[in-house]
């Protein structure tokens, strides 16, 4: 694997664990009353294009990082629709 792939890849691990304290607060006291619908209605979109773009080129560390990252963002989304 190619060191660029692996730094990458580091840096898929790094900003997609920066989603899960704020997904585990909301999931611990049932509250999303502060977090932006619309930001994260956009963040969607977004990781969707670029999981896509990662597909297109054929790249692990692009592919991984936006499909977790699209997991946590459509909970965080699930919890913000059932705890309004």
């Amino acid at each position: 694997m190619p060191i660029i792939e692996i730094i990458g890849l580091i840096a898929a691990t790094c900003t997609t664990l920066a989603f899960v304290p704020q997904v585990f607060k909301a999931w611990k006291y049932k509250s999303t009353q502060d977090i932006s619908l619309t930001m994260y209605l956009v963040l969607l979109a977004g990781l969707l294009l670029w999981l896509v773009y990662g597909i297109h080129h054929n790249s692990l560390a692009i592919i991984l990082a936006n499909t977790v990252t699209g997991v946590l963002v459509l909970l965080m989304l699930a919890l913000k629709f059932r705890h309004k």
